[in-house]
């Protein structure tokens, strides 16, 4: 058996394990990310993050899916790394790191030691298209968005994502996130996400809310726009992300702000 120490961590019920790596001595295989991610005879997270050094940085972060493996940036990941590094003492309230998708900033807004709010500059990386019966955009990974009156009490987000999660549509990405979005008014949304990789409804999506925003925004807006603010409802708590539009209908600098929450620390045993 090893010993492996960790935090958990959670963006709004969107939770995780997050081990210090700076040593590079961690050693986490698939299997282990699975073992520790399981919510029954290990841990329990939607995901695990290990922070490690980089040279042109203030640290790198290596983000798995709960079913132990690699995967594209977690939005929600992003954000409660940039608070473990605080806690280790790397930054003070803002910082330069990267990912999957590249190089993110981010800033500390409140902090009590424990919990706070944390803001994360996000990117875009594929135009807003057409497909099926919604839009694909990829925002650091990608996701499928359908709007319509979805009853957040009563919606089977489970069934209806995890059947759009493997249409053939996207079997050259390895399928899709799947979001459902519900106006709340022209500045407001509620939004429901099934992960790949989780193979299940989560609290919230950072990736799948900023997705959802950008595209409801699309089809509700069709003026340049600067700094613009969408407020953001998921079953795990509030989000805002905001935004610059171009007069080509492009975005930028795109950032992502919600709650962040240290839960636990503790010593997990691996069986090899």
């Amino acid at each position: 058996m090893r010993r492996i120490h960790f935090y958990k961590y959670h963006g709004a019920g969107n939770d995780f394990v997050l081990i210090d790596d700076r040593q590079g001595s961690a050693n986490i295989s698939d299997h282990d990310v699975a073992q520790i991610c399981d919510r029954h005879l290990g841990v329990g997270a939607d995901g695990l993050m290990l922070l490690r050094k980089s040279e042109s940085t203030d640290f790198e972060m290596v983000y798995y899916n709960s079913d132990g493996k690699k995967a594209s940036m977690c939005g929600n990941g992003g954000r409660c790394i940039v608070a473990f590094a605080k806690h280790l003492g790397i930054i003070e309230s803002s910082t330069k790191f990267m990912a999957y998708d590249g190089l993110h900033t981010a800033e500390i807004l409140e902090w009590n030691g424990c919990k706070g709010i944390v803001k994360l500059r996000m990117e875009i990386t594929s135009n807003i298209k057409p497909c099926l019966d919604g839009w694909f955009v990829d925002t650091g990974s990608p996701h499928y968005v359908e709007v319509g009156e979805y009853d957040s009490n009563n919606y089977d987000v489970v069934k209806n994502g995890k059947t759009l999660r493997h249409n053939n549509t996207f079997s050259s990405i390895g399928g899709t996130n799947v979001d459902f979005v519900k106006a709340k008014n022209n500045e407001e949304i509620f939004v429901l996400t099934y992960e790949r990789g989780v193979e299940n409804e989560t609290l919230s999506c950072g990736t799948g809310v900023t997705a959802s925003a950008l595209v409801f925004d699309s089809l509700t807006n069709n003026t340049t726009t600067i700094n613009k603010k969408i407020n953001v409802e998921t079953k795990g708590g509030q989000f805002a992300v905001y935004f610059d539009k171009t007069a080509d209908s492009c975005y930028e600098n795109i950032y992502l702000q919600g709650p962040v929450t240290m839960v636990f620390e503790g010593d997990f045993l691996l069986n090899d």
